[in-house]
């Protein structure tokens, strides 16, 4: 049945399993990475409020912080909803909202860590001008550049989704509304805007960023094995494996749930590296970055210490 979307009040959100019992264990798993993914980067957010911290570094870990909050968040709240009401369906225009900003926030994270990787390549290839390099105007405007980038870049294959005119059915078979998911419901041609996905995907959304941030390491470990004494390279290497880490761990998933033949191959593998992009991730940031971070611990035992004075 072909069903004009002008009708098309709502859709309905399949999500990952029609199994009560995992739907159950789903639902616990979601709500407790959740609350951590929370804490984390509010903690984290907090660290980066002490004077000391106020460097390119942390600025741009405050920025990622917030997109983890709000990417988790705007990709997590509807498998909690949905099971604590029972209700599976999303308005249109909601769901055309978080795909919207799912797919810029996607985005912003790849930026971001590329604007962190340039960060560190100063901060090792030119530590004597990494304070006039990495200033806070520049620091400032790269953030406000990766911030409107992210959410320009993807409204070319959002606009085709949002004209699509009729649908096969209206249950997305997804738990959250993705471009992925939504060329597989429309009776609509697809080619163009699998296309545009695809043309996003080998160019600025992951592949440039990708470049940009391997070349960076590319420079910083040749500059690193220049290094005489292997407790220098040690500590060099030290600075810059939170973030080496991070992106390592999520350009796999996202390699992973997006790059394949065709966009509609596999979806439940698709659904389940999707979860741990969305869920996992946000939630081993924090951890990652601030583990084994002194100058983090410090701050936050600093911001305790004052929170005491002041009561």
């Amino acid at each position: 049945m072909y069903v004009n979307h002008t009708f098309i009040d709502y859709f309905i959100i399949k999500g990952i399993s029609d199994d009560p019992f995992l739907q159950l264990l789903i639902f616990l798993v979601v709500l407790i990475i959740y609350l951590i993914t929370l804490s984390g980067n509010l903690t984290i957010l907090i660290a980066c409020r002490d004077p000391q911290l106020h460097t390119a570094m942390y600025f741009f870990l405050g920025n990622l912080s917030v997109v983890d909050i709000s990417c988790t968040t705007v990709s997590q709240h509807k498998i909690l909803i949905h099971f604590i009401t029972g209700h599976k369906t999303v308005t249109f225009f909601a769901c055309m909202a978080q795909m919207y900003m799912f797919g810029s926030l996607q985005i912003l994270e790849l930026v971001i860590l590329t604007a962190m990787s340039y960060d560190r390549y100063v901060a090792i290839c030119k530590p004597l001008h990494y304070h006039i390099i990495m200033n806070p105007r520049t620091c400032v405007l790269l953030a406000v550049f990766c911030w409107l980038f992210a959410f320009m870049e993807v409204l070319p294959p959002f606009r085709v989704v949002y004209s699509f005119s009729c649908y096969i059915t209206n249950e997305i078979n997804h738990f959250i509304c993705d471009i992925v998911p939504m060329t597989q419901i429309t009776c609509d041609d697809t080619r163009l805007v699998e296309t545009l996905f695809l043309i996003e995907v080998l160019g600025p959304m992951m592949f440039i960023p990708f470049l940009l941030t391997f070349s960076s390491y590319v420079f910083i470990i040749a500059s690193i094995m220049r290094i005489r004494s292997s407790s220098g390279r040690l500590k060099a290497f030290y600075t810059c494996s939170s973030h080496l880490t991070v992106v390592i761990l999520l350009y796999t998933t996202l390699f992973s749930q997006y790059l394949s033949p065709s966009l509609g191959t596999n979806l439940d593998a698709k659904k389940v590296f999707a979860l741990f992009n969305t869920a996992a991730v946000p939630m081993l940031n924090p951890l990652i970055y601030s583990l084994k971070n002194k100058d983090v611990n410090a701050a936050l035992m600093r911001s305790k210490g004052q929170n005491k004075r002041d009561h």
